[in-house]
């Protein structure tokens, strides 16, 4: 596929269509709970590490797909809080799971991404140096996880009181956050979240994942990350 019809298909997706810092842009009516979150940088703020027109066809294409998607999935159900309607989730909620993961996933990818160079500092290079030997060996245990997702899904850094950090991965828009369809991560936080979609990362490294894992690094918002590990600490 080339560059020209990737944009065209996407351009009809767009038309077609376990902290609590992530933020869901709600509307006052029922019929539309959830709205798209603005981004907290401009579109080519990443690059080039994520180019500008990946971030906005990513966000105003594919994040808004989810949310239209999902809205219409739960226009008979009253629906306040969208981490608690994951939790309970069951495998024949298909269309809660694919969306409202989808937006949940990408409400909080968007806020761990930064035009700001950073390192991990504190508590959690405290624990990353203790789990993983340092830093390096850290991203590399991650991409290695990441790498190993076929097809579609998401790489997770997650938290526990008693067993520390942990690398995870889940398949499509799964997470985490669904504890009734992963019980394993009860009483887990989500620290860090990178999508390994090919949307995320098709128009500048093509297929070359290990590429745009590499390059991700460079914008990752490790104060937003350390500070959802001192709120579930």
């Amino acid at each position: 596929m080339n560059k020209r019809t990737f944009l065209k298909k996407l351009g009809v997706l767009g038309a077609a269509s376990l902290l609590p810092s992530v933020h869901f842009a709600q509307s006052p009516t029922q019929k539309t709970p959830f709205t798209l979150p603005k981004l907290p940088y401009n579109y080519d703020a990443l690059e080039p590490h994520i180019d500008k027109m990946t971030m906005e066809i990513h966000h105003s294409k594919h994040h808004q797909a989810y949310i239209n998607k999902l809205n219409e999935a739960v226009a008979d159900k009253k629906v306040d809080n969208l981490e608690n309607l994951l939790a309970t989730l069951t495998e024949k909620d298909t269309a809660i799971r694919n969306n409202g993961g989808g937006h949940y996933n990408h409400s909080l990818f968007w806020q761990l991404l930064s035009p700001t160079p950073q390192a991990p500092t504190g508590n959690l290079l405290s624990l990353i140096e203790k789990q993983y030997g340092d830093v390096a060996k850290f991203k590399e245990a991650f991409q290695k996880a990441a790498l190993g997702v076929f097809g579609s899904g998401w790489a997770w850094l997650v938290w526990h009181k008693t067993t520390g950090l942990q690398i995870c991965t889940t398949p499509n828009q799964d997470s985490p956050t669904m504890t009734n369809l992963y019980p394993q991560y009860k009483e887990h936080t989500i620290l860090l979240g990178i999508d390994v979609w090919e949307h995320a990362y098709y128009l500048k490294y093509q297929n070359k994942r290990v590429e745009y894992l590499t390059a991700i690094w460079n914008v990752m918002n490790w104060q937003e990350i350390g500070q959802r590990l001192a709120n579930a600490k």
